[in-house]
């Protein structure tokens, strides 16, 4: 699994860090963000869904391999 956050879309609502709180956060202008280390969703079942809540379709999940 490989995580992206669309920082053209993103509108800061953080739902993606309050779903996933061990995967997102939110940067430092307060827009979503992968935790380092976690690009690969870090085996966190709630990945899926925090990219289902993003309201914007922000939270980009694919099914392939980071790298």
């Amino acid at each position: 699994m490989r995580i992206d956050i669309d920082k053209d879309v993103c509108i800061g609502a953080g739902q993606c860090a309050l779903t996933a709180p061990d995967v997102f956060t939110q940067d430092d202008d307060g827009y979503g963000a992968v935790l380092p280390g976690r690009e690969d969703g870090g085996g966190s079942p709630l990945v899926r869904e925090a990219a289902r809540a993003c309201p914007v379709g922000a939270v980009l999940v694919t099914d392939h391999p980071a790298g």
